[in-house]
Parts: C-alpha cells; structure tokens; sequence
C-alpha cells in the first residue's frame, strides 16, 4: 500500500480516537486542509515528487503531537513521525528532513528553504481564507478550553491583526493568489473592531442612560411626594372597588326580589280570589311588601346624587371647589375648566386639598351606600323569614 495512504489512515485514526474535543482548531479538519494546500503548492511551485511526498507526510503528522502534548506539539509529532516512518523503513536522512519540515510549522519559525515555505504557508492558509471568521472563533475556543485564556471579540480582533501585521506568505503562489484575500480579511477584521467599539459605545451609553435613571427613580423613591401619591391611588382604587361591590350588591338583591315578586303575581295571587285560599293572604302580602321593600332600598343605594355642574372664579380662588370630581363642572365650558384645573396644579396645596376632600366625599357616599345595603340585607332576611313563618302557620290552620 502507498506510504501516503497508510500515513493519511493513521493520521486520521488517531486524531478521530485519541484527541481531545477541546481541539477546536488544531483536529482532523485542519490536518486534511494543510494537506490539500500543501498539494496545490507543491504543483504550482513545480517540487519534485520526493520532495512532494515528504511535504504531504509531514502535513499528515505536523499536528499529531496535541494528541499528548499541546505545548510542545511540534517536536512531540516529529518524535511520532520518525518512529512511524523507521517501521515502513525509511532512512535516518530522510526522516530527518521529514522532522525539519514539521518544526518548520511553529508559528514563530521562519523557513530557511523553499519546502519549509511551501509547508509554512499551507498551514496559514486559514489567513486567506474565506471562511476565516468561523476557523478563527474556533482557535478562540480552543485557547479558551486548552490554555485557559480568555478574550472578548474586541481583543481577539486586535490580537489577530497583530499577527497578520508580522505574517507574511513565502512562496510565489501563496503571495500572488492567497495575499490579496489575506488582505480582504485585514479589512473585515478593521471593520469589526470599528463596530465592536461603536457597540461598546453604545452600550456604555446605555448603561449611562440606565444609571441616571435608577438613580431617579431612587430620589423618587426617596422622596416623601412619591409616598403620598402612592397612598393616594391605592386609597382611591380601594374606594372605588367598594363601590363597584356595593352596586354589585344592589343588582343582586333588585334581581332576586324582582324574581320572587314576578313568581307571587303569576302563581299566588290569581289563586287568592279562590275562599279555599284565603289562608294565603297574609303570608303573600308579606312576601311582597318584604320584596318591595327591599327594591325601594336597594335602588336608594345605588342612585345616584347630581350637583349643580358649575363653579365660579371666586370659588376657585377661594379653594372650595372639588375639579376631580365631575358633577362639579360638567356644565361648565371647556376654557374655564382648562383655567381652573391649570389653577390647582399650580398650586400644590390646594391640589393635595382637593385630593383629599374627592377621598373624603368619597367615602362618606361609600356610607351611605353600605349603611343602606345592610339595611336591606336586614329586611330581606326579616322579610323570607316573616314569610316562611307565616306560611307554616297558614297552611298549618287549614290542616287543622
């Protein structure tokens, strides 16, 4: 079997079996790339077969030593290379030669012939390549995971084009095809970084921005105008949930005894005209007047009381009257309400004033609505009571 196929199966083999995945840039990938560079390089710079076969097997083997060591890697996959080609009996000058080209991939080496260009240029292709971001974020990854050094995308950018700044492609074909692509990712790379920053800028900005702002709602917080405008709203939203159960309330009650008398016109008192029912007078009667009674109340809670609608000038400047609530103003035309409610938020007392009496009033109508409802809870019970006894008793005498 040829030497290259052999090395390409065990190259392989081990990089599939035995090194890490933390290996996001130095794996197989990278390996089958440098090789197939290696070959257009070794065509387009007409090498001679020999030479050839010896750039290729040290392609397969120039990154086999991150298997068990990555700090020394270079000098751990020649020590590979050399006992691997020694069983397939290759001499000591040529797998010396082999040895040299491998080192030749460290990134600081600078070749010293035309094969150690040619090697040292495939395995920087990655510069020029097209797909430069996705393979550079993955050397970022492996740094991260191998070497525990971590870099944002700002630093790394700058990092990269110090190295390209002090890179350059050797032979003939790598500068003329490979360098003007190098060139185009130089660019991209600058405009990255130009956009980090401005991202960066924006963002210090924004947490500015932020900042300033908690800082105010701090003061707000702070402040002892917040505390009372808290109080205000959730005094007046409680007022008006009461109120909204107290008409609920009504409604109930109007809908209940609206029903019970309904059913005693339609089915009791036609059948009170009949001698033979005339025990069912009374108990009737009080079943309906209990229920009339308890509508009569239910719609006094809910009803609602109007107010003139209008202030005068000297009323407002005397403070006394309430603009929040509407049935001081509904008839009043617009520019003097305008002037009026512009009046009170100029001053902060009377609008705290006025906040105060609208709480006021609010919950003496908030009374009146719930010192009537109990009321009629009370004649409704009193009433179906009342009217169960009487019922018992009158059908009780006719049994009798």
């Amino acid at each position: 079997m040829d030497i290259l196929k052999i090395s390409e199966d065990y190259a392989k083999n081990l990089l599939k079996d035995k090194l890490s995945s933390v290996y996001t840039y130095h794996n197989l990938d990278h390996t089958i790339q440098v090789v197939d560079k290696i070959k257009i390089l070794a065509k387009e710079e007409n090498i001679n077969p020999e030479d050839t076969e010896n750039l290729l097997l040290a392609g397969w083997f120039h990154d086999l030593g991150y298997v068990d060591d990555a700090e020394n890697h270079e000098e751990e996959s020649r020590k590979i290379a050399s006992d691997f080609l020694r069983q397939h009996q290759f001499s000591e000058e040529r797998i010396a030669k082999i040895g040299e080209l491998i080192l030749a991939t460290d990134k600081f080496y600078k070749p010293k012939n035309h094969l150690e260009e040619v090697i040292k240029d495939a395995d920087l292709y990655h510069l020029a390549s097209d797909d430069y971001f996705r393979i550079c974020e993955n050397l970022r990854q492996e740094i991260k995971e191998v070497h525990h050094q971590k870099f944002s995308k700002q630093q790394w950018s700058e990092l990269n084009i110090v190295f390209f700044s002090k890179h350059q492609f050797y032979t003939k074909y790598a500068k003329e095809n490979w360098q003007p692509i190098k060139e185009k990712n130089v660019d991209r790379i600058l405009s990255s970084i130009k956009d980090l920053k401005e991202e960066k800028k924006k963002k210090a900005s924004e947490d500015n921005d932020k900042a300033l702002l908690n800082k105010k709602k701090l003061e707000k917080l702070e402040s002892p105008e917040r505390g009372i405008e808290t109080m205000f709203r959730v005094t007046l939203n409680n007022h008006t949930k009461l109120s909204q159960i107290a008409d609920s309330k009504a409604n109930i009650l109007l809908s209940v005894n609206a029903i019970i008398i309904s059913v005693a016109l339609s089915t009791l008192i036609p059948k009170l005209d009949a001698p033979s029912n005339s025990h069912l007078i009374v108990p009737t009667f009080i079943m309906i007047m209990s229920s009339v009674a308890c509508i009569i109340l239910a719609i006094m809670s809910t009803r609602p009381k109007v107010s003139s609608g209008t202030f005068t000038r000297k009323e407002i400047e005397e403070k006394k009257v309430n603009l929040l609530f509407f049935g001081n103003f509904y008839k009043m035309p617009m520019e003097e309400y305008l002037w009026a409610m512009k009046e009170m938020m100029a001053d902060r007392q009377y609008l705290y004033d006025t906040m105060i009496k609208d709480l006021y009033y609010l919950g003496i109508v908030l009374n009146r609505k719930y010192k009537l409802l109990r009321l009629t809870y009370t004649v409704f019970t009193i009433g179906i009571i009342a009217s169960v006894i009487a019922f018992v008793i009158a059908f009780r005498s006719v049994t009798i």
